[in-house]
Formats: structure tokens, C-alpha cells, sequence
């Protein structure tokens, strides 16, 4: 093969199987590990920017220590002249962002299993202290299992380091959709910025679209941060109600408002359950969908009592057309001609105008009443006769009850054409007077909700309490209470010091079990279990904790453990420092075995002298040496460590 299809004399390229905005990525063969990899290789563009290629390194290298089986696993960066590279695990699947292309709006079930892989994979990052900032469908990865695998957390930190809106690149633009308010403000950004991120991508998983979409980025970022997002369930009424409020929890504008780690996510989406619908879910039903779908059953007469659409027969002698029903004298059939001339164009011109309904369909049907229904007996009643209905919003009412139909467009009893759209207005109730249920409501939302039902917040006070800080635990009057003269409501809320914490132990040296023994006795989890190697502890011991011993933490957290796989074994190599090319060089020797892939084991200043000098590694089982001499390979050797 060509040397240039050869990257680090290691990854042989195959074929290219995806192109982006700042990267191409091949599929390629390791030839020391004798597998299939996927190799990103930045273009060159983005190359002759220090800074970004600073960051890509940094981040890259970062992400490389994760370990999550939604995390696409790193195996090497590197830079090879101009050429700057990732190795990562070679996935078999499709992008999220096809998957959703294909099939959207997906099963909510489907969703939230998608969602819950999600969060799982970027709380696992979050642990370990990296951000994603670029969560979208483009950079998430199904596998054939339906197993998602999130990507690029380098060049998603680079990125944003480097620029926030630019529409020459098409990377940016498509993830500018799905950029936080801060990201879009140039501001700094934490995990609360991927938990929008995220909130935006459930979105489009339920409802095929993204909330805010326009010409330009910058038109999309400003919608980011000065618009309101639409609730999901407008576009699709079959959401569970508390899927919807995990949307709009995640999305809030107000970092503060959202979840505060991708852990109570989890715990949301956990406890999701259909409880049938509420105001606001609805079907909607576009207009191009009832042009689509129109009935086309009648022809239009020619005046002869021959239908248009009577059945035609190719006239092999020449291009013509010609009716077998229709055998009439020549000037009969002009008349005919002229006649369906006219009505053709006629139509033709109806349509441009935007009534469309009129060619094929008749305006026979009767528009039934639809008035004080609830929207799912409207939907069924309407359903019955071919006709759609679209939600037009909402109104107080004191004459029909919440969730009833205050009226509608056409009237009932007026004649319509098949598949017909009849706008309604919901009810709201009569909300003026009725105390709205402020529990569970930051100080924020409390204020805004008061408003919408005509009271002001009055006195604010603190309690101890286990809920978040600033959210409403008690208010007076009470929810549903009528209340006449009153005008304000006072709300209590928590000054989030009532959550229990305690100290984590000190699990080094204790086995799993003890471990998990002495974590529940204090009300805390055990975690992810990993393998690690050490020569401090024996076999089967934690060699390290997610935790520090004395940390305070809530209870119900979880601390992460790795265990001592093994004992840690030694080889003898010979470094042929005859072969430097300087008197003076840096001698970097990097291990990969058991214990972890590419761990630097010597990092060092080196003088150039004959002969060979001997250093002695350690290890567990087996693995692969790697001596460099100013960065340039000088000696590679498979051993077993022993």
C-alpha cells in the first residue's frame, strides 16, 4: 500500500466513511493490533490554527481516559507532519441524526431508552470533569443493538474556543441548533450547557424537528436566547406529560432553572408515566398534509356526460392520446377540447390562488359541532366524517369548562370539502380568583405562573428543607383556593441545607464487597467497577475511589471504584542510543498493555553514546513497547510483562 495511505507507519486507511466540517474519517486497519479502527483526521483548514489544534490535543487526550460503553472509545491521538489524528473504536451503525431523518417523530419508549444512554454517557464525562459542548444527533452513534455511543468530544471544545457562529462552516451551523443560551452569548459554559443540549435533542427525537430553525445562524442563536420553546406535545400529542416537563426542564434559558446533573435526568426518565394528556397536547395537522391527502374521486365533467378521467389509450402511430369512450364527429371533439382546455386552466389558476380543495373534491360535508368537547372527542367526531382538526390556542372561559372547545372555524353546519381543517380554541377555565399550585416551582416560575392567574408574589421566606435551593415548598393560600380580595400569594421555599450530607470512607485497600458494605451503611451507592493495576495493594483491592476519603457528599450519591487486576510484572529492553540523531534528544517510552492504552512510562533528557543501555519497565500481561527518540519511533517490541 502507499505509504501516504498509511498514518504513524501503523493505521493503514481502507476507505473513507464520513466527511464533516472540520474532519474526515476513514475506516483503517491497526497493523499492530490486527484490527478495524476508525481514523479522524482534521482538515487542513483547521490545521493552521495553533489555538484549535492546542485544544483538539488537550481535549482529545482528555476524552481519551474515559471509559463508558456510550462513550465511543479513543485509542490514540497523534500528529504526523501537517497531518493531525484520532484513533477511535469503529462503529457499525448509523448516526443519530439519520436515525432520526428516517423515522422521526420516534416511540417515546424509544426515546426515552435513547435519552437514558444519552445521559448516561455524558454523566459519566461530567464525573470525570469534561464537557461536551457540541451535544447533537450528528455526534451520537447507533450501533445495529441499538446502542448509543456519543463522539467528538475534542473537537466539540476546540470549537467553541475558537468560534461561535460562522456560516461558512457547516459544522457550526448545524450545531447551532442545539447551542445553550450561553453558548450562543459567548459566555462560559458548564454541564448545564450539554443538559440543554441534550433537552433540545429529545426534542427533535419526539417531534422530527428542532425548536428554533432560520436562515442563519445568527437568526437561530438569538432565537436561543430570547425565544420560548414550544411544548412538544403540540407537535405531537403523544407524549407522557412528565417526558414533556423533562423537555422543557432541560431547555430552560436560565442555567439555573434546569436539572442540575444528567444523574437527576436519569432519575426523571425513570419515573416517566403515561397519565393520559393535558391541556395543551394535541394533534396538529399542517396544511400541506390535508392538500396531500385531499380526495381527487371525481373527475371534472366535459359537459357531454364523459368524465375527464375516463380511461386513455396510447396511439402507437404517433404521441396523441386518445379516449375509448369517446368516438364522436371531429367538431364535437373540439368542442370537447375546448371545453376541457378551459376547466384545465381554470383549475390551474384556483390553485395558484390557494384553493386547491376545489379540483377533485366537493364541498359536501357537514361540518359537525364541535363546541365544549374536549379536544380527544373532537379529534374522534371529526375523524368520523374526514375531516382534521388543529388546535388555534387558548382562552379563559367561564362558561366552558378547561379543556373544552370555546368555538370553532368553519362554524358547524357549514359544507367543507374532505379533509377539511377545522380550527378550535381550548379552554383555559376560569382562571381569575383560582390560587395556582406553586409547589415544586422555582422562585421564577412561581412569579411568572402568579401572574398568568392575576396574583403577585408577596412575602418570600427560607426553610430547611431536602428540596433544591429556591424552590417552593409551601405558599398561602393554598392551590385551588378561592380567593376573593386576595392578590398576592406567599410562598416558602427551601434554602437547600435539609439534604443529609455525608463523609465518603476510605475505601483503598478493601475489596468490592466491603466496599459496598461500608458505602450502604452510609447511605451512599456503589458505582462503576473498573480494573486498574497497582503495586501498592494486593490483588482484588480498590486501588482508587471517585471520592476522596472525607468528602462530603449527599446521600444516595455514588462512588466509583477501581480494583488491582493483577500483580505487576517487569522486562528488561536495550534503548540503541547509537541510533539518536543529536547529541542531546528526549527519550519517551509508551506502554500499552493490560493496564491501559499509550501510558507514557519515561519521559526524558538523553545523551547520545555507543552502544546500548538497559532500563527495566513494568507492566501486566501482555503489551507493546514503544521507544522515541524526539517523538520518531526508534524501537517497537510485543512482551509479556512477568
Amino acid at each position: 500500500m502507499d505509504n501516504k495511505n498509511v498514518i504513524a507507519g501503523r493505521y493503514e486507511l481502507i476507505e473513507k466513511i464520513g466527511d464533516g466540517g472540520m474532519a474526515v474519517v476513514y475506516k483503517a486497519k491497526c497493523r499492530l493490533l490486527k484490527r478495524f479502527v476508525a481514523v479522524k483526521i482534521l482538515k487542513p483548514e483547521f490545521t493552521k490554527d495553533i489555538k484549535f489544534v492546542e485544544n483538539f490535543r488537550r481535549e482529545s487526550h482528555a476524552a481519551a481516559s474515559l471509559s463508558h460503553q456510550n462513550i465511543v472509545s479513543i485509542f490514540d491521538v497523534g500528529q504526523e507532519g501537517n497531518v493531525n489524528y484520532i484513533v477511535m473504536e469503529l462503529v457499525d451503525g448509523k448516526t443519530l441524526s439519520e436515525v432520526i431523518d428516517e423515522r422521526a417523530p420516534l416511540n417515546y419508549k424509544e426515546a426515552i431508552d435513547y435519552a437514558k444512554q444519552i445521559a448516561q454517557g455524558l454523566w459519566a464525562a461530567h464525573k470525570n470533569g469534561i464537557i461536551h459542548r457540541d451535544v447533537k444527533p450528528h455526534n451520537i452513534l447507533v450501533t445495529s443493538e441499538g446502542v448509543l455511543k456519543i463522539t467528538d468530544f475534542g473537537i466539540a471544545k476546540a470549537v467553541s474556543d475558537t468560534t461561535i457562529v460562522d456560516s461558512s462552516k457547516e459544522q457550526v451551523m448545524g450545531s447551532v441548533h442545539y447551542f445553550s443560551p450561553e453558548q450562543a452569548k459567548g459566555a462560559k459554559v458548564d454541564e448545564k450547557s450539554d443538559i440543554y443540549s441534550f433537552g433540545i435533542l429529545l426534542f427533535e427525537m419526539l417531534t422530527g424537528k428542532v425548536p428554533f430553525d432560520g436562515d442563519n445562524p445568527v437568526t437561530v442563536a438569538l432565537m436561543q436566547i430570547n425565544e420560548m420553546i414550544t411544548p412538544p406535545s403540540v407537535y405531537n400529542h403523544n407524549i407522557p406529560p412528565n417526558l414533556e416537563k423533562i423537555v422543557l426542564k432541560a431547555t430552560e434559558k436560565n442555567s439555573e432553572s434546569r436539572f442540575h446533573s444528567f444523574g437527576e435526568i436519569l432519575e426523571a426518565l425513570d419515573n416517566v408515566t403515561v397519565v393520559g394528556r393535558v391541556m395543551g397536547d394535541t394533534s396538529v395537522y399542517r396544511r400541506n398534509d390535508a392538500i396531500d391527502n385531499a380526495g381527487y374521486s371525481e373527475g371534472i365533467n366535459d359537459g357531454y356526460g364523459e368524465n375527464v378521467n375516463s380511461k386513455m389509450e396510447y396511439n402507437p402511430s404517433g404521441t396523441n392520446m386518445r379516449s375509448t369512450k369517446n368516438k364522436s364527429g371531429n367538431k364535437r371533439g373540439r368542442n370537447r377540447k375546448k371545453i376541457i382546455g378551459i376547466v384545465a386552466l381554470a383549475v390551474i389558476v384556483v390553485g395558484i390562488i390557494g384553493s386547491i380543495f376545489v379540483f377533485g373534491s366537493k364541498k359536501n360535508i357537514e361540518v359537525p359541532d364541535l363546541k365544549g368537547m374536549t379536544l380527544e372527542e373532537a379529534e374522534q367526531k371529526v375523524k368520523e366524517v374526514n375531516l382534521k382538526i388543529e388546535v388555534d390556542g387558548y382562552e379563559e372561559s367561564d362558561k366552558v369548562k378547561r379543556d373544552g372547545i370555546i368555538s370553532q372555524n368553519p362554524e358547524a353546519g357549514t359544507k367543507v370539502a374532505k379533509g377539511e381543517i377545522i380550527k378550535v380554541k381550548i379552554s383555559k377555565g376560569n382562571v381569575k380568583g383560582i390560587v395556582p399550585n406553586l409547589i415544586g416551582k422555582t422562585q421564577d416560575e412561581a412569579k411568572q405562573m402568579a401572574e398568568e392567574y392575576g396574583f403577585s408574589i408577596g412575602t418570600v421566606s427560607e426553610k430547611a428543607s431536602d428540596k433544591p435551593k429556591g424552590t417552593v415548598i409551601e405558599q398561602s393560600p393554598k392551590a385551588g383556593a378561592k380567593a376573593s380580595g386576595v392578590t398576592s400569594i406567599n410562598i416558602v421555599v427551601s434554602d437547600g441545607s435539609g439534604k443529609e450530607k455525608v463523609e465518603v470512607p476510605n475505601l483503598l485497600g478493601m475489596t468490592k464487597e466491603a466496599a459496598k458494605k461500608s458505602l450502604e451503611n452510609l447511605g451512599l451507592k456503589l458505582g462503576k467497577v473498573t480494573e486498574g493495576v497497582s503495586d501498592e495493594y494486593g490483588k482484588d483491592q480498590i486501588i482508587w475511589q471517585s471520592y476522596n476519603s472525607g468528602t462530603k457528599v449527599e446521600k444516595n450519591e455514588t462512588v466509583d471504584i477501581k480494583i488491582n487486576k493483577g500483580e505487576i510484572g517487569k522486562v528488561n529492553i536495550y534503548l540503541p542510543l547509537d541510533e539518536a540523531k543529536s547529541d542531546t534528544f528526549i527519550l519517551d517510552i509508551v506502554v500499552s498493555d493490560e493496564a491501559g492504552k499509550n501510558r507514557h512510562v519515561v519521559n526524558k533528557k538523553k545523551y547520545r553514546k555507543n552502544g546500548q543501555e538497559m532500563v527495566t519497565i513494568e507492566g501486566t500481561g501482555r503489551g507493546v513497547i514503544s521507544v522515541r527518540f524526539d517523538g520518531v519511533e526508534v524501537l517497537r517490541k510485543e512482551v509479556k510483562f512477568s
